[in-house]
């Protein structure tokens, strides 16, 4: 299993932009995010708060409700790596 690495909220915005996921909306500090399918919507906020890491928990509990695993958002940092 990968090791999670430590990233801010403004970093997660772009992955899972790159994902496919679209702002719906922006409450004070937090970023929503949409993805639609065919039968429902997937809904995630997302806390930008400066640049500070995300805690891990927090970090686990958006990448589960995204469906996106461990090795996904290393291959996405990565990518958003070599398009810089």
């Amino acid at each position: 299993m990968a090791k999670l690495p430590q990233i801010s909220g403004k970093e997660l915005c772009k992955i899972l932009e790159k994902d496919g996921f679209s702002l719906a909306r922006q409450t004070g500090s937090h970023r929503i995010y949409q993805k639609q399918f065919d039968d429902m919507t997937i809904t995630i906020p997302v806390p930008v708060h400066s640049n500070s890491p995300l805690k891990k928990g927090t970090l686990l509990s958006i990448l589960k409700k995204a469906g996106i695993s461990r090795e996904k958002i290393i291959f996405l940092m990565a990518l958003l790596m070599n398009s810089l």
